[in-house]
């Protein structure tokens, strides 16, 4: 089972960006779908975004919230996936996970087989 490890976040300013690192190790990184999810206190697990194993036609949320402001992109050689997060608002505020699976329906975070500790994103007004 492959471990994750999240990066970069931080407390920042509305309207600043971020960009989220997950590095996987012990397994093959290619052989994985991976997603980003986020959850804020009190709330649900939330689907952000995945990206299939070659990188193309990732998912992201249905919602508003996100699309258009968050990138997810890999980069298979370094077994690294990010989240680009741009113009970043007060309701961004959770702690964000990354997740891979072998085989899974990206928006549900059941599906996954492996979790990051997460990463905690504040922004501040």
């Amino acid at each position: 089972q492959v471990q994750l490890v999240e990066s970069g976040g931080g407390l920042v300013q509305v309207g600043d960006s971020l960009r989220l690192s997950c590095v996987a190790s012990g397994g093959r990184f290619s052989d994985y779908e991976m997603g980003w999810f986020r959850q804020a206190p009190g709330k649900e697990r939330e689907f952000i975004a995945a990206i299939s194993w070659s990188g193309g036609m990732p998912d992201y949320a249905d919602s508003d919230s996100v699309k258009g402001r968050f990138t997810i992109s890999r980069d298979n050689g370094k077994n690294t996936v990010y989240l680009q997060m741009n113009a970043l608002n007060p309701d961004d505020t959770a702690v964000y996970y990354c997740a891979a699976c072998s085989i899974c329906t990206p928006f549900n975070p059941a599906e996954y087989d492996s979790w990051g500790q997460g990463t905690q994103v504040t922004v501040s007004s």
